[in-house]
């Protein structure tokens, strides 16, 4: 029997290269750059999506991952390819056939779906198989606000909505929704599940000033990719280094 991929932990919303080195030091494994969000407050333009992948893929530095809300299958491959970036995340209402179609465009690309949780529920519950078999890698499973907001809405996913998602996925998953460094204990059926493949995470990683911070990013890395701990385990105190 095979080992399970040791879990990974994603930052998202770069948007210079002091944050491309915090998120390097801190340990983080996968650093999420945003472009093509309308609007968000860490979208990058194409020249800046391209410097900052550049900078995250120097040394042995993070996996950078395009996150966007665009539809255009192709623009979205053109813009992967033009800033060397291997890793895709659609993270809006995006239908399966452009995950279909973007897969077409990049075989070898690594191509994560957000699924959001509102009020408990997944509102993409019906289409999961259909994205499943169009070319979706990685689910991540995230949540939105009341009014339909999606993206480091810093809103916590239910443990028990996450579970009762898990059979339906058919592909492993990284979790999102307020991910916070003591939270692990709430979600210790999640993560221990065999499809578990780690966190993304945002405004938990992030000092005082609201950029990614080296301190928080390795107490994430402590809290969320170390084994699980056993059973009675007081996590450390947030706040403190590991």
């Amino acid at each position: 029997m095979g080992t399970a991929p040791a879990p990974l932990l994603k930052v998202c919303g770069a948007t210079t290269e002091a944050e491309v080195r915090a998120a390097r030091a801190g340990g983080a494994d996968l650093l999420g750059l945003w472009h093509g969000v309308p609007g968000g407050r860490s979208d990058l333009t194409a020249e800046r999506l391209t410097a900052l992948a550049a900078a995250t893929r120097e040394g042995d530095g993070p996996v950078p991952v395009l996150v966007t809300f665009a539809h255009d299958a192709e623009a979205i491959a053109e813009t992967a390819l033009a800033a060397g970036v291997r890793w895709l995340q659609l993270h809006a209402f995006q239908p399966p056939s452009t995950v279909a179609a973007l897969r077409a465009e990049l075989p070898d690309a690594m191509i994560v779906k957000a699924v959001h949780l509102q009020d408990g529920r997944c509102l993409e519950r019906p289409l999961l198989s259909a994205y499943a078999h169009t070319g979706t890698d990685l689910f991540l499973v995230d949540t939105t606000t009341a009014d339909g907001r999606v993206g480091s809405t810093g809103v916590s996913a239910p443990p028990e909505a996450v579970r009762a998602l898990l059979p339906a996925l058919e592909r492993p998953f990284l979790l999102a929704g307020g991910v916070r460094a003591d939270a692990r204990g709430r979600y210790a059926e999640v993560t221990g599940h065999p499809g578990y493949r780690g966190v993304d995470v945002d405004s938990a990683a992030r000092g005082p000033d609201g950029l990614l911070d080296r301190a928080a990013v390795a107490r994430l890395v402590h809290a969320w990719t170390a084994p699980a701990p056993l059973p009675g385990a007081v996590p450390p105190p947030e706040g403190t280094t590991p």
